[in-house]
């Protein structure tokens, strides 16, 4: 079930951007806000990578788009930004994600960044919850850009 949820989610961000051009993926929300779709799909393509490979797996990986002297990169910047290429690094590392849990339960902990253990379950909940709050952005921007609403 929790599969299948978070599935949803990445697949109606994923939907959300389908047939735009690289500008309209570029164009912010409403000002004061930069908020844009393919910033939502790179920090969506990060978070996938921190918690599931980087965080559950333990994979010394570097962030695809963070870095301490950028912290935003993912949201940022995005004038010289690859849509394309974006879109697929999300794509890819659902595909990777879903080779580091297979097999594993949803009991298997990690402990976090706060000395806590997490269950692979919490960060399944925890990715839904950020793809639904996202996807409500991803909703109103595409709305702005085309008039398409709806899933």
């Amino acid at each position: 079930m929790l599969d299948g949820w978070l599935d949803f989610h990445r697949q109606t961000l994923l939907t959300k951007c389908a047939g735009l051009t690289a500008e309209q993926l570029r164009t912010a929300s409403v000002a004061p806000s930069g908020l844009t779709l393919l910033g939502l799909v790179r920090h969506a393509a990060d978070n996938e990578r921190y918690w599931f490979r980087q965080q559950f797996a333990r994979l010394d990986l570097p962030s695809l788009y963070f870095t301490e002297a950028q912290p935003d990169r993912d949201f940022e910047g995005l004038d010289d930004a690859d849509p394309a290429a974006d879109l697929d690094a999300l794509r890819n590392e659902i595909e990777l994600v879903r080779q580091a849990v297979a097999g594993r339960s949803l009991d298997d902990t990690f402990v976090g960044s706060r000395g806590k253990d997490i269950s692979l379950r919490w960060v399944y909940l925890h990715m839904i919850e950020e793809y639904a709050r996202h996807n409500g952005h991803a909703d109103l921007i595409r709305e702005r850009l085309d008039g398409t609403t709806g899933e």
